[in-house]
């Protein structure tokens, strides 16, 4: 199957918890990458506090099996709609990347817990599916995130270089690519995303997200509760390294006005990205930006003052950066039903390449 070009669907529901995105790739799972159609299907409210909810636990826990099912079916109506939109069959789809959701991530204890189940999701789309790509790279003793990288560099084969693309979901995190003279590839979580930023918005004026960053933009940052912030242990460690979606907390900014704390939640996740380039090889030319984030004009204004070379969203160069990672686990899956590694020692800290992922047969 190696080096055969097949036609795969990715899936993803990320941690900001706003709904799952569903994509279409032509790709050997190497150097070549056609992405296709997609689509992305926000989750109402109510599912999106039962997944909420879910955070912190196992999928052996109370009541998460049944959410687990619920975000399965959901991601299969997703699969459905894009080939019915798309006038495909489950017969062109060669597999299925079904990440499902992040509810707990703590690889210093090698374990990482993404809800969803692969069989069902074969059962009622009628595709092979590969599912659980995490688990293997931590239980080698790797971060098990950020997954998307190899993608990134695939992407990127024909772009200028060192580049640096960053993504802002509900946690960020980048994917440095080095130059000819230094080929490197470097990954990390930079630190809070989103996910601060959502919540602090939700909790303060009843809105899931500051659309825009307009919330934030009519903010002071307050200084020393930002330094505050930035005294978290993990802006020491050096990476590979990754969080969970709660390993930092907003409480710190009690008493701040809905502006002010958006503005420093805000500054705090620039901060945090500003500071990855010191573990950069060499200074990234350029920023690509993916995620949600990048549809948060005060942010993306914020990090191109900090970080003074061109800041650009994806769509710059032709990428598409709200299926970006649900493109990327198309790619992983075929990756995965080929043999090849799903991460590198550069990308999750893994001893060595490490392959991945459970297949699923209809």
């Amino acid at each position: 199957m190696r080096g055969k070009i097949l036609t795969a669907v990715g899936l993803m529901s990320g941690t900001s918890l706003d709904g799952v995105d569903v994509a279409l790739v032509h790709t050997d799972g190497e150097d070549s990458v056609r992405p296709g159609p997609g689509l992305g299907i926000p989750y109402d409210a109510e599912f999106r506090e039962q997944l909420r909810a879910c955070l912190g636990k196992t999928a052996d826990d109370p009541g998460v099996a049944k959410i687990a099912r619920e975000l399965t079916l959901r991601n299969a109506a997703a699969v459905n709609r894009l080939l019915d939109d798309n006038a495909l069959k489950a017969t062109d789809i060669d597999v299925i990347g079904f990440h499902g959701q992040t509810t707990l991530h703590r690889p210093d204890q090698r374990l990482t817990v993404q809800i969803g189940d692969g069989a069902l999701l074969a059962q009622q789309t009628g595709c092979r599916v590969v599912a659980d790509f995490r688990t293997a790279d931590v239980a080698a003793g790797g971060q098990g995130a950020p997954f998307a990288p190899l993608y990134h560099r695939a992407l990127a084969h024909d772009l200028d270089t060192p580049l640096a693309v960053l993504n802002i979901g509900g946690v960020a995190n980048v994917t440095y690519i080095g130059g000819a003279q230094d080929a490197r590839l470097l990954a990390f979580d930079t630190g809070p995303g989103n996910a601060l930023v959502d919540d602090w918005t939700a909790s303060m004026i009843n809105r899931p997200m500051d659309e825009g960053g307009l919330l934030a933009r009519g903010g002071t940052v307050d200084q020393n509760r930002l330094a505050a912030l930035l005294e978290n242990n993990y802006f020491n460690l050096l990476p590979p390294k990754s969080l969970d979606r709660d390993d930092f907390s907003a409480a710190g900014l009690t008493g701040l006005s809905a502006a002010d704390g958006a503005a420093t939640l805000v500054a705090l996740s620039v901060a945090a990205i500003v500071r990855a380039q010191d573990y950069f090889p060499a200074p990234a030319h350029r920023w690509l930006v993916c995620g949600g984030g990048r549809k948060n004009g005060y942010m993306m204004d914020e990090l191109a003052k900090a970080l003074a070379v061109p800041v650009d969203p994806v769509e710059a160069v032709g990428w598409n950066g709200d299926m970006l990672e649900a493109q990327a686990f198309a790619y992983l899956a075929v990756r995965s039903l080929s043999g090849l590694p799903l991460s590198e020692p550069g990308t999750t800290g893994v001893p060595e390449p490490q392959c991945g992922g459970v297949s699923f047969s209809p």
